[in-house]
């Protein structure tokens, strides 16, 4: 007998059909298992900003580069504002786990705190700046996809907007 099929949650729209053929083997999963370890997952500083550094997560591998995860974490103080830039990618979400920072975004008024426990999803493509965070900041980045660019904007890093 085949089991019954009955949507938990998710997609509001074609909520009763699959996207795909499923369930799927292992074999064809459309993406791989990972398990991020603490003890296999080491921090460096290989990444855009020296005052932090980078621990990858393991899903860049896993989703052959369409999801990429990094644990962040301040080394250092910040030693000033980073300066108005975009990603080019398709989808940036920050979630803090400890401490705070404070962003400006083109478009949006005022400054923009996130909080520990709270999260941003970043409009992808929109030029930001952050101008403030705590010493003791740390947070998950998850970027659609894993690698993207970064490009500086040539206006003050002080400026309200670029």
């Amino acid at each position: 007998m085949e089991p019954q099929e009955t949507l938990r949650s998710g997609r509001q729209e074609n909520a009763n059909s699959p996207r795909y053929e499923g369930p799927l083997s292992l074999a064809k999963s459309l993406s791989a298992f990972a398990l991020a370890s603490g003890d296999a997952a080491q921090f460096t500083r290989d990444g855009p900003r020296a005052d932090v550094e980078y621990r990858d997560l393991g899903l860049a591998a896993a989703t052959n580069g369409r999801i990429g995860v990094k644990h962040v974490r301040a080394i250092m103080p910040l030693p000033g504002p980073t300066g108005w830039h975009w990603h080019d990618m398709t989808a940036h979400f920050v979630f803090v786990l400890k401490g705070s920072l404070t962003f400006r975004f083109a478009g949006i008024d005022g400054d923009i705190v996130v909080a520990a426990g709270s999260g941003i999803s970043q409009p992808a493509g929109v030029a930001h700046n952050v101008i403030a965070r705590s010493d003791d900041l740390e947070l998950l980045e998850i970027n659609v996809p894993a690698q993207y660019g970064t490009f500086d904007l040539a206006v003050s890093k002080d400026a309200s907007q670029p």
